[in-house]
Protein backbone atom coordinates (compact mmCIF):
# COMPACT_ATOMS: atom_id res chain seq x y z
CA UNK A 1 0.00 0.00 0.00
CA UNK A 2 1.00 3.61 -0.47
CA UNK A 3 2.70 4.91 2.73
CA UNK A 4 1.46 8.26 4.13
CA UNK A 5 4.93 9.80 3.82
CA UNK A 6 3.91 11.95 0.86
CA UNK A 7 1.02 13.50 2.79
CA UNK A 8 3.28 14.19 5.76
CA UNK A 9 5.73 15.92 3.43
CA UNK A 10 2.96 18.14 2.06
CA UNK A 11 1.88 19.01 5.61
CA UNK A 12 5.44 19.84 6.65
CA UNK A 13 5.98 21.96 3.54
CA UNK A 14 2.77 23.90 4.14
CA UNK A 15 3.56 24.49 7.83
CA UNK A 16 7.07 25.66 6.92
CA UNK A 17 5.58 28.07 4.35
CA UNK A 18 3.15 29.45 6.95
CA UNK A 19 6.02 29.82 9.42
CA UNK A 20 8.07 31.71 6.82
CA UNK A 21 5.19 34.15 6.20
CA UNK A 22 4.77 34.66 9.95
CA UNK A 23 8.50 35.33 10.27
CA UNK A 24 8.31 38.01 7.58
CA UNK A 25 5.33 39.62 9.33
CA UNK A 26 6.67 39.09 12.83
CA UNK A 27 6.41 42.67 14.11
CA UNK A 28 2.75 43.36 13.19
CA UNK A 29 1.75 39.84 14.20
CA UNK A 30 3.41 40.30 17.59
CA UNK A 31 1.53 43.58 18.10
CA UNK A 32 -1.72 41.86 17.16
CA UNK A 33 -0.95 39.00 19.54
CA UNK A 34 -0.24 41.35 22.44
CA UNK A 35 -3.48 43.25 21.78
CA UNK A 36 -5.33 40.38 23.47
CA UNK A 37 -2.88 37.73 24.70
CA UNK A 38 -5.56 35.65 26.44
CA UNK A 39 -7.83 35.02 23.44
CA UNK A 40 -5.00 34.90 20.95
CA UNK A 41 -3.03 32.49 23.14
CA UNK A 42 -6.06 30.20 23.34
CA UNK A 43 -6.40 30.34 19.56
CA UNK A 44 -2.75 29.44 19.00
CA UNK A 45 -2.97 26.61 21.54
CA UNK A 46 -6.06 25.19 19.79
CA UNK A 47 -4.23 25.45 16.45
CA UNK A 48 -1.22 23.51 17.75
CA UNK A 49 -3.43 20.80 19.25
CA UNK A 50 -5.37 20.48 15.99
CA UNK A 51 -2.16 20.17 13.99
CA UNK A 52 -0.89 17.47 16.35
CA UNK A 53 -4.16 15.53 16.03
CA UNK A 54 -4.05 15.61 12.23
CA UNK A 55 -0.41 14.55 12.09
CA UNK A 56 -1.17 11.67 14.46
CA UNK A 57 -4.11 10.54 12.29
CA UNK A 58 -1.79 10.29 9.30
CA UNK A 59 1.07 8.68 11.22
CA UNK A 60 -1.11 5.83 12.56
CA UNK A 61 -1.87 4.82 8.96
CA UNK A 62 1.76 3.77 8.44
CA UNK A 63 1.67 0.59 10.62
CA UNK A 64 -1.72 -0.31 9.15
CA UNK A 65 -0.30 -0.07 5.63
CA UNK A 66 2.66 -2.23 6.67
CA UNK A 67 0.26 -4.81 8.13
CA UNK A 68 -1.69 -5.02 4.87
CA UNK A 69 1.56 -5.38 2.92
CA UNK A 70 2.58 -8.16 5.30
CA UNK A 71 -0.72 -9.94 4.71
CA UNK A 72 -0.16 -9.68 0.96
CA UNK A 73 3.23 -11.36 1.40
CA UNK A 74 1.73 -14.16 3.50
CA UNK A 75 2.60 -13.03 7.04
CA UNK A 76 -0.76 -13.75 8.67
CA UNK A 77 0.43 -13.72 12.32
CA UNK A 78 1.49 -10.12 12.98
CA UNK A 79 -0.07 -9.48 16.37
CA UNK A 80 -3.33 -7.77 17.34
CA UNK A 81 -2.04 -4.23 16.82
CA UNK A 82 -2.79 -1.16 18.97
CA UNK A 83 -6.22 -0.75 20.51
CA UNK A 84 -6.87 2.51 18.63
CA UNK A 85 -6.04 0.88 15.30
CA UNK A 86 -8.60 1.52 12.53
CA UNK A 87 -8.11 -2.12 11.42
CA UNK A 88 -8.62 -3.68 14.86
CA UNK A 89 -11.70 -5.69 13.82
CA UNK A 90 -10.12 -6.67 10.50
CA UNK A 91 -6.93 -7.85 12.25
CA UNK A 92 -8.96 -10.03 14.61
CA UNK A 93 -11.03 -11.51 11.78
CA UNK A 94 -8.03 -12.29 9.57
CA UNK A 95 -6.03 -13.87 12.40
CA UNK A 96 -9.00 -16.04 13.38
CA UNK A 97 -9.70 -17.35 9.87
CA UNK A 98 -6.20 -18.69 9.16
CA UNK A 99 -3.68 -18.21 6.37
CA UNK A 100 -6.22 -18.22 3.50
CA UNK A 101 -9.28 -16.45 4.90
CA UNK A 102 -12.47 -16.30 2.87
CA UNK A 103 -15.05 -13.61 3.56
CA UNK A 104 -18.61 -13.30 2.41
CA UNK A 105 -19.73 -10.11 0.73
CA UNK A 106 -21.74 -9.13 3.79
CA UNK A 107 -18.81 -9.72 6.16
CA UNK A 108 -16.40 -7.77 3.93
CA UNK A 109 -18.84 -4.85 3.67
CA UNK A 110 -19.32 -4.86 7.45
CA UNK A 111 -15.57 -4.75 8.04
CA UNK A 112 -15.10 -1.94 5.51
CA UNK A 113 -17.94 0.05 7.08
CA UNK A 114 -16.28 -0.37 10.47
CA UNK A 115 -12.96 0.90 9.11
CA UNK A 116 -14.69 3.87 7.45
CA UNK A 117 -16.51 4.66 10.70
CA UNK A 118 -13.27 4.63 12.69
CA UNK A 119 -11.56 6.90 10.18
CA UNK A 120 -14.49 9.34 10.17
CA UNK A 121 -14.62 9.36 13.97
CA UNK A 122 -10.94 10.23 14.13
CA UNK A 123 -11.56 13.26 11.87
CA UNK A 124 -14.47 14.54 13.96
CA UNK A 125 -12.06 15.89 16.57
CA UNK A 126 -10.10 17.76 13.89
CA UNK A 127 -13.31 19.31 12.52
CA UNK A 128 -14.23 20.32 16.05
CA UNK A 129 -10.96 22.22 16.46
CA UNK A 130 -11.56 24.02 13.16
CA UNK A 131 -14.93 25.17 14.46
CA UNK A 132 -13.34 26.05 17.80
CA UNK A 133 -10.82 28.34 16.10
CA UNK A 134 -13.59 30.16 14.25
CA UNK A 135 -15.63 30.43 17.45
CA UNK A 136 -12.70 31.81 19.46
CA UNK A 137 -11.99 34.34 16.71
CA UNK A 138 -15.60 35.53 16.66
CA UNK A 139 -15.77 35.51 20.46
CA UNK A 140 -12.69 37.72 20.67
CA UNK A 141 -14.16 39.99 18.00
CA UNK A 142 -17.42 40.49 19.86
CA UNK A 143 -15.58 40.87 23.17
CA UNK A 144 -13.42 43.61 21.70
CA UNK A 145 -16.44 45.34 20.15
CA UNK A 146 -18.23 45.32 23.49
CA UNK A 147 -15.19 46.89 25.16
CA UNK A 148 -15.03 49.44 22.35
CA UNK A 149 -18.67 50.44 22.65
CA UNK A 150 -18.46 50.68 26.46
CA UNK A 151 -15.29 52.77 26.30
CA UNK A 152 -16.77 55.11 23.68
CA UNK A 153 -19.83 55.59 25.88
CA UNK A 154 -17.62 56.40 28.87
CA UNK A 155 -15.57 58.88 26.84
CA UNK A 156 -18.64 60.68 25.55
CA UNK A 157 -20.16 60.79 29.02
CA UNK A 158 -16.99 62.28 30.48
CA UNK A 159 -16.74 65.12 27.97
CA UNK A 160 -18.09 68.46 29.21
CA UNK A 161 -17.23 71.26 26.80
CA UNK A 162 -18.52 73.92 29.16
CA UNK A 163 -15.74 75.81 30.87
CA UNK A 164 -12.93 73.94 29.03
CA UNK A 165 -10.61 75.14 26.37
CA UNK A 166 -10.33 73.38 23.03
CA UNK A 167 -6.82 72.08 23.74
CA UNK A 168 -7.77 70.49 27.04
CA UNK A 169 -10.95 69.06 25.51
CA UNK A 170 -8.98 67.51 22.65
CA UNK A 171 -6.44 66.05 25.08
CA UNK A 172 -9.21 64.49 27.16
CA UNK A 173 -10.81 63.04 24.01
CA UNK A 174 -7.46 61.65 22.89
CA UNK A 175 -6.81 60.02 26.23
CA UNK A 176 -10.32 58.62 26.36
CA UNK A 177 -10.07 57.00 22.92
CA UNK A 178 -7.13 54.86 23.98
CA UNK A 179 -9.38 52.26 25.56
CA UNK A 180 -11.81 52.02 22.57
CA UNK A 181 -8.86 51.64 20.22
CA UNK A 182 -7.50 48.86 22.42
CA UNK A 183 -10.89 47.16 22.18
CA UNK A 184 -10.79 47.42 18.40
CA UNK A 185 -7.33 45.85 18.45
CA UNK A 186 -8.71 42.98 20.52
CA UNK A 187 -11.56 42.47 18.07
CA UNK A 188 -9.54 42.50 14.87
CA UNK A 189 -6.55 40.55 16.23
CA UNK A 190 -8.77 37.74 17.51
CA UNK A 191 -10.59 37.59 14.19
CA UNK A 192 -7.25 37.52 12.34
CA UNK A 193 -5.76 34.68 14.39
CA UNK A 194 -8.99 32.69 14.53
CA UNK A 195 -9.72 32.73 10.80
CA UNK A 196 -6.05 32.29 9.88
CA UNK A 197 -5.72 29.32 12.22
CA UNK A 198 -8.92 27.77 10.82
CA UNK A 199 -7.50 28.16 7.30
CA UNK A 200 -4.23 26.44 8.22
CA UNK A 201 -5.94 23.64 10.12
CA UNK A 202 -8.48 23.20 7.31
CA UNK A 203 -5.72 22.58 4.76
CA UNK A 204 -4.02 20.06 7.05
CA UNK A 205 -7.36 18.33 7.66
CA UNK A 206 -7.87 18.16 3.89
CA UNK A 207 -4.55 16.38 3.48
CA UNK A 208 -5.51 14.00 6.27
CA UNK A 209 -8.74 13.21 4.44
CA UNK A 210 -6.82 12.49 1.23
CA UNK A 211 -4.49 10.10 3.06
CA UNK A 212 -7.39 8.27 4.72
CA UNK A 213 -9.37 8.01 1.47
CA UNK A 214 -6.37 6.61 -0.39
CA UNK A 215 -5.77 4.11 2.41
CA UNK A 216 -9.44 3.06 2.42
CA UNK A 217 -9.58 2.61 -1.36
CA UNK A 218 -6.44 0.47 -1.43
CA UNK A 219 -7.74 -1.53 1.54
CA UNK A 220 -11.03 -2.14 -0.30
CA UNK A 221 -9.19 -3.35 -3.40
CA UNK A 222 -7.04 -5.71 -1.31
CA UNK A 223 -9.96 -7.06 0.72
CA UNK A 224 -11.99 -7.79 -2.43
CA UNK A 225 -9.52 -10.59 -3.19
CA UNK A 226 -10.69 -12.47 -0.08
CA UNK A 227 -14.40 -12.21 -0.86
CA UNK A 228 -15.97 -15.55 -1.77
CA UNK A 229 -18.52 -15.74 -4.56
CA UNK A 230 -22.09 -15.60 -3.38
CA UNK A 231 -25.07 -13.29 -3.08
CA UNK A 232 -25.57 -10.54 -0.55
CA UNK A 233 -28.53 -9.99 1.73
CA UNK A 234 -31.25 -8.09 -0.10
CA UNK A 235 -33.00 -5.02 1.26
CA UNK A 236 -35.68 -5.92 3.76
CA UNK A 237 -34.32 -9.41 4.44
CA UNK A 238 -32.97 -10.49 7.81
CA UNK A 239 -29.25 -11.19 8.00
CA UNK A 240 -28.38 -14.83 8.62
CA UNK A 241 -26.71 -15.80 11.92
CA UNK A 242 -22.97 -16.15 12.08
CA UNK A 243 -22.96 -19.95 12.39
CA UNK A 244 -25.24 -20.33 9.35
CA UNK A 245 -22.98 -18.00 7.40
CA UNK A 246 -19.98 -20.12 8.44
CA UNK A 247 -21.80 -23.30 7.35
CA UNK A 248 -22.66 -21.73 4.01
CA UNK A 249 -19.05 -20.68 3.47
CA UNK A 250 -17.85 -24.19 4.39
CA UNK A 251 -20.42 -25.71 2.03
CA UNK A 252 -19.28 -23.43 -0.77
CA UNK A 253 -15.66 -24.44 -0.16
CA UNK A 254 -16.63 -28.13 -0.12
CA UNK A 255 -18.54 -27.77 -3.38
CA UNK A 256 -15.56 -26.06 -4.91
CA UNK A 257 -13.26 -28.88 -3.82
CA UNK A 258 -15.77 -31.48 -5.09
CA UNK A 259 -15.94 -29.76 -8.45
CA UNK A 260 -12.15 -29.79 -8.75
CA UNK A 261 -12.04 -33.49 -7.75
CA UNK A 262 -14.69 -34.43 -10.30
CA UNK A 263 -12.86 -32.48 -12.96
CA UNK A 264 -9.63 -34.34 -12.21
CA UNK A 265 -11.48 -37.70 -12.24
CA UNK A 266 -13.12 -36.84 -15.55
CA UNK A 267 -9.77 -35.89 -17.03
CA UNK A 268 -8.23 -39.14 -15.81
CA UNK A 269 -11.16 -41.18 -17.18
CA UNK A 270 -10.89 -39.53 -20.57
CA UNK A 271 -7.17 -40.19 -20.55
CA UNK A 272 -7.71 -43.90 -19.74
CA UNK A 273 -10.36 -44.28 -22.46
CA UNK A 274 -8.11 -42.62 -25.00
CA UNK A 275 -5.23 -44.91 -24.06
CA UNK A 276 -7.42 -48.06 -24.35
CA UNK A 277 -8.82 -46.94 -27.68
CA UNK A 278 -5.35 -46.31 -29.06
CA UNK A 279 -4.27 -49.78 -27.90
CA UNK A 280 -7.19 -51.42 -29.72
CA UNK A 281 -6.53 -49.40 -32.84
CA UNK A 282 -2.91 -50.51 -32.80
CA UNK A 283 -4.04 -54.16 -32.49
CA UNK A 284 -6.46 -53.78 -35.38
CA UNK A 285 -3.77 -52.22 -37.50
CA UNK A 286 -1.44 -55.13 -36.73
CA UNK A 287 -4.13 -57.70 -37.65
CA UNK A 288 -4.89 -55.93 -40.92
CA UNK A 289 -1.22 -55.87 -41.81
CA UNK A 290 -0.94 -59.58 -41.11
CA UNK A 291 -4.06 -60.24 -43.18
CA UNK A 292 -2.66 -58.29 -46.09
CA UNK A 293 0.59 -60.21 -45.82
CA UNK A 294 -1.23 -63.61 -45.73
CA UNK A 295 -3.63 -62.94 -48.63
CA UNK A 296 -1.17 -63.79 -51.52
CA UNK A 297 -0.25 -67.11 -49.87
CA UNK A 298 -3.89 -68.10 -49.38
CA UNK A 299 -4.69 -67.08 -52.97
CA UNK A 300 -1.90 -69.35 -54.33
CA UNK A 301 -3.07 -72.28 -52.23
CA UNK A 302 -6.66 -71.78 -53.38
CA UNK A 303 -5.56 -71.69 -57.03
CA UNK A 304 -3.57 -74.92 -56.65
CA UNK A 305 -6.51 -76.64 -55.00
CA UNK A 306 -8.85 -75.50 -57.79
CA UNK A 307 -6.43 -76.80 -60.41
CA UNK A 308 -6.25 -80.17 -58.63
CA UNK A 309 -10.01 -80.40 -58.47
CA UNK A 310 -10.35 -79.49 -62.17
CA UNK A 311 -7.81 -82.15 -63.14
CA UNK A 312 -9.63 -84.72 -61.05
CA UNK A 313 -12.93 -83.71 -62.62
CA UNK A 314 -11.43 -83.97 -66.12
CA UNK A 315 -10.12 -87.47 -65.43
CA UNK A 316 -13.50 -88.49 -64.07
CA UNK A 317 -15.28 -87.19 -67.18
CA UNK A 318 -12.77 -88.88 -69.46
CA UNK A 319 -13.19 -92.18 -67.65
CA UNK A 320 -16.96 -91.93 -67.91
CA UNK A 321 -16.80 -91.35 -71.68
CA UNK A 322 -14.46 -94.35 -72.21
CA UNK A 323 -16.74 -96.70 -70.30
CA UNK A 324 -19.79 -95.60 -72.31
CA UNK A 325 -18.03 -96.27 -75.66
CA UNK A 326 -17.13 -99.84 -74.75
CA UNK A 327 -20.71 -100.55 -73.67
CA UNK A 328 -22.02 -99.41 -77.03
Amino acid sequence: MTPPTRVLNWMALFIVAVGAVCALLWVPLLDALLANPVFNGMILMALLVGLAINVRQVVILAPEARWVDGMRQGYSDQGPGPRASPLQALRHTMSRRGERPRLSTLAARTLLDGVRGRLDDSRDLSRYFIGLLIFLGLLGTFWGLLDTLGAIGSVLAGLSPEGQEAASLFAALRDGLQEPLAGMGTAFSSSLFGLGGALVLGFVDLQTGHAQNRFYNELEEWLSGYVSTGGTVADGEQAVPAYIEALLEQTADSLDKLQRTMQRAEDQRHGHVDETLMHHLRNMDTCLMRLLEDMPTHRTQLTDELRSEIRLLARTLAGSRGAGGRDA
